[in-house]
C-alpha cells in the first residue's frame, strides 16, 4: 500500500514537472490597423470606429495576454478634424494620438501621410504619443546630417529606432523574443525627411536584428509590390503587415503572408500565431474582421472620441445646419484615394466638377478641380452626409467662375495631365482627351474661343499651375460668388448637387 501510494505521488510530481516545464512553443496575438484617419463610425455609423477596435482589442487580450495592437502607417492625415482649430491652432493629427494613447498601442509604423505635417506640427504629435514608433528608413533633417525622428518627453529626447523587439513568456514559462522592422514608401517628399532605400534598410535592419530575437515581422507602409519584394528579399520573415492601398487583401508568399485590412478600420486583421522555438517555425491563423455596429464602444476610448468629436460638431454646424442628414446612397464606391484622384477621372471627381457647374446653373462650359483638394484617401459607399462631403474637402473654397482664353485652357489642361501623381492633376467635367486632342463639350477646343470655365478658387492662386491665375492677361475675367450663393463653398455645392440625385 505504501508503495502505491509513493508511485502515485512521484507520478503527480512528474506530471505537475511537466506541465511547468517549457515546452518551447508559445502562441501570441497581433491585431493590425493601418490608414486610419477617423476616429469615430464612418458611413452613416456602420463601419469603423477606434471604440469598437478597442473593444475587440480587450476582448483579445482577455483570450491571450500576449497580444500586441499596431498601426502599419497613415493616421495623423489626412481627416476634416484635422483641419479644425483649437485655441487658434490646428488640431493636425492630435486627435488620433489622443485616442491610440488611450487605446494603448503597442507598435506604429510612419506612413507617407505623417509627413503632410509641418517639422513642427510632426514633432508635437510625436512628442504627445505614449506609443513606441518604428522605421528603419525615414530620417530627420538637420543642417550637419540626417538623424533619427525623436520623442522630447521632460527636455529629454528618445530616438526612434529602426527596429522594435517585444518578449513574450506564455502559462509553462517558455519565452520568446519577437523583432520588427519597419519602411516607409518615398512619396511624400519633404525637406525635412530623408528617404533610404526601402529594400536596403529592410534587409539592414533584418541583419541588425535577427541574432538577439527568435522570429522578425514586418511591420510596413509601403506598395504591395514592394511588400512582395521584401518579403522575396527576406524570406525568414512569416509575416508583413502593411498598409497604403487602403483595401484589404491577404497575399501568400514563398514562405509567409502580406495582409492590409481596409481603410479607416472599416476592417482588421487578427493574427494569431503560433511559434515552435525548436524548429524556428510560425503557423499563422489571420481573420479579417469587420469592424461594425454589433460591436460594443469601449466606453474609456468612446469618451475620448466623443470629445473630439463635440468639437468637429460645433464647428461645422456653423457651415451647414443638419450635418448628419443623408443627401444620397451610392451602392458603387465613389473613389477618392489620393491614386484615383490624382491620376485619372474619379467618380468623385466627376461628382464634384459636376456640382461646380450645378453651382452656376449649368452656365458654364466645363468645371475643373485640382485632385489635391479632395483629401479623404478613401472611398465612400453606402449612405452619405454632409459630414462625409466636408471630409473629402475640408479646405472648402469658392467655386470661381472665370472667362478664360481656349489658348491657356489647352495650356492648362495640358500641365494637369503631365502632373498626373501630384495635386496638380485635374478633375473634369464636360472635358475630356481623345488621343492628343481636348474637348470642351464634344467639340475640340478652339485657342482663340473664350470659355467660361468654373474652377475651384485655389487653381486661381497660382500653387498648383504657376502660370494659372487672375494675372494671366488670358483670363480675361473672373467672377467672385458671394456668401448667399451655392458656389462660395465647394461643399456646400457638392452637398445640394448630391440631394437631386436621389
Amino acid at each position: 500500500m505504501k508503495t502505491t501510494k509513493l508511485f502515485i505521488y512521484l507520478l503527480l510530481i512528474a506530471i505537475l514537472s511537466s506541465c511547468q516545464k517549457d515546452d518551447q512553443k508559445i502562441d501570441f496575438t497581433f491585431l493590425q490597423l493601418n490608414d486610419v484617419y477617423e476616429i469615430a463610425p464612418i458611413q452613416g455609423g456602420q463601419f469603423g470606429g477606434m471604440a469598437r477596435v478597442a473593444t475587440v482589442h480587450k476582448e483579445l487580450l482577455q483570450e491571450n495576454k500576449n497580444t500586441m495592437l499596431f498601426m502599419a502607417g497613415d493616421f495623423l492625415n489626412p481627416s476634416l478634424l484635422g483641419t479644425l482649430k483649437v485655441n487658434g491652432e490646428r488640431i493636425r493629427g492630435a486627435q488620433m494620438v489622443d485616442v491610440m494613447n488611450e487605446m494603448k498601442f503597442d507598435l506604429v509604423a510612419f506612413g507617407n501621410h505623417e509627413f503632410d505635417l509641418s517639422q513642427q506640427d510632426l514633432q508635437k504629435r510625436l512628442n504627445e504619443s505614449t506609443f513606441p514608433w518604428i522605421s528603419a528608413n525615414v530620417k530627420l533633417k538637420t543642417d550637419n546630417a540626417a538623424i533619427p525622428f525623436y520623442k522630447e518627453i521632460n527636455g529629454k529626447k528618445e530616438n526612434i529606432h529602426e527596429t522594435f523587439v517585444k518578449e513574450f513568456t506564455d502559462e509553462d514559462g517558455t519565452k520568446i523574443k519577437v523583432g520588427f522592422i519597419s519602411v516607409c514608401i518615398p512619396s511624400n517628399p519633404k525637406e525635412y525627411v530623408e528617404y533610404g532605400n526601402m529594400f536596403v534598410k529592410a534587409r539592414a535592419s533584418y541583419a541588425a536584428l535577427k541574432d538577439s530575437v527568435d522570429v522578425v515581422f514586418g511591420l510596413t507602409h509601403v506598395k504591395i509590390a514592394n511588400d512582395k519584394r521584401i518579403a522575396k528579399l527576406i524570406p525568414e520573415i512569416p509575416l508583413i503587415m502593411g498598409g497604403h492601398e487602403h483595401t484589404n487583401m491577404r497575399i501568400e508568399t514563398e514562405n509567409g503572408v502580406i495582409t492590409k485590412a481596409d481603410a479607416n478600420a472599416k476592417t482588421v486583421y487578427i493574427h494569431r500565431i503560433s511559434f515552435d522555438k525548436k524548429t524556428k517555425k510560425a503557423t499563422i491563423t489571420s481573420e479579417l474582421k469587420e469592424i461594425n455596429a454589433a460591436i460594443k464602444n469601449d466606453e474609456k476610448v468612446e469618451a475620448v472620441v466623443n470629445k473630439w468629436q463635440d468639437i468637429l460638431n460645433t464647428q461645422i454646424k456653423e457651415v451647414i445646419q443638419n450635418p448628419e442628414e443623408i443627401i444620397y446612397t451610392t451602392k458603387i464606391p465613389l473613389d477618392g484615394r489620393d491614386f484615383a484622384v490624382r491620376g485619372e477621372q474619379s467618380n468623385l471627381g466627376v461628382i464634384i466638377t459636376k456640382s461646380m457647374s450645378f453651382a452656376y446653373d449649368e452656365k458654364v462650359d466645363g468645371a475643373i478641380v485640382n485632385g489635391g483638394s479632395i483629401r479623404i484617401d478613401d472611398q465612400l459607399f453606402g449612405t452619405i452626409t454632409p459630414v462625409d462631403i466636408f471630409r473629402v474637402l475640408p479646405f472648402g473654397g469658392a467655386i470661381v467662375k472665370v472667362k478664360i482664353k481656349g489658348r491657356l485652357l489647352k495650356r492648362v489642361l495640358d500641365y494637369g495631365e503631365l502632373a498626373a501623381g501630384t495635386g496638380a492633376y485635374l478633375q473634369r467635367h464636360n472635358i475630356e482627351k481623345v488621343g492628343e486632342k481636348w474637348f470642351i463639350q464634344n467639340k475640340e477646343i478652339n485657342i482663340n474661343k473664350i470659355y467660361t470655365i468654373a474652377f475651384s478658387d485655389y487653381l486661381l492662386k497660382g500653387f498648383d499651375i504657376p502660370f494659372l491665375s487672375e494675372e494671366n492677361k488670358e483670363v480675361l475675367e473672373v467672377y467672385n460668388p458671394t456668401e448667399n450663393e451655392l458656389a462660395f463653398d465647394i461643399r456646400k455645392a457638392v452637398v445640394e448637387y448630391l440631394k437631386t440625385q436621389n
